[in-house]
């Protein structure tokens, strides 16, 4: 039996706040199955995003394992989860973190460059994700002249340049009126299922969440 895409197991995260300490995670354990798409909902301050940020190894936790496909990610340096995160996660989050100075077709095609390659290697794989996107248009626009669903669409865009295993979206509809988050959202659903693109998405939309495979409630630092 293969192992499972992402396991975390008993993880824990506590801050100091002065001379107190805060534990927001009491031992959180998950299983990502290849091509699963999971939502994770819960109130503000719940843990969720502490919850993304240490999945996506951008954050440890204090206590517990992590693994993907069976390797221990919380034993590896920076460096190789900095590898990792580059060539197996995509990540896209409320705000797009695009870089203004470039265009949409260019912002797209950045984690390509930093990992290595060409230009001339990224440039057609982001315009293809563009047009997947129904932003193939806008390709030499900069983010400035992009309307904020175009922005987040592109974020979605760049999220996949380096055909991730797994896609992290923190609220990505969350900043958006209703209609351009459900476009967002439904581009998303779309290209994840062709792509058979396992998704961990936190939302506050529970209407979103329950379109998922599968909706777990992070409440009083446990995932139900």
């Amino acid at each position: 039996m293969s192992a499972p895409l992402m396991q975390a197991t008993d993880l824990r995260k506590t801050y100091t706040n002065g001379l107190r300490e805060v534990e927001v995670l009491k031992g959180i354990d998950l299983l990502v199955e290849p091509g699963q798409m999971n939502a994770i909902v819960g109130a503000s301050g719940s843990g969720k995003t502490t919850l993304l940020q240490i999945l996506g190894t951008l954050a440890p936790a204090t206590e517990g394992q992590l693994l993907f496909k069976g390797s221990r990610l919380d034993q590896k340096s920076d460096r190789e989860l900095a590898a990792f995160r580059n060539r197996s996660l995509g990540f896209i989050f409320q705000f797009h973190h695009l870089l203004p100075e470039f265009s949409a077709l260019e912002n797209v095609m950045m984690p390509a460059l930093i990992s290595g390659r060409s230009r001339k290697e990224a440039e057609e794989p982001a315009r293809q994700l563009l047009a997947a996107v129904e932003l193939d248009h806008r390709e030499q626009h900069r983010v400035h002249e992009l309307s904020g669903g175009e922005q987040q669409r592109t974020a979605l865009a760049r999220s996949l340049i380096m055909e991730p295993e797994l896609l992290l979206a923190d609220e990505p509809t969350g900043n958006l009126d209703s209609r351009a988050g459900e476009m967002v959202f439904n581009l998303l659903q779309s290209i994840c299922r062709d792509r058979s693109l396992a998704v961990l998405m936190v939302t506050h939309n529970r209407l979103l969440a329950d379109q998922m495979d599968r909706c777990l409630t992070l409440s009083d630092g446990i995932l139900g």
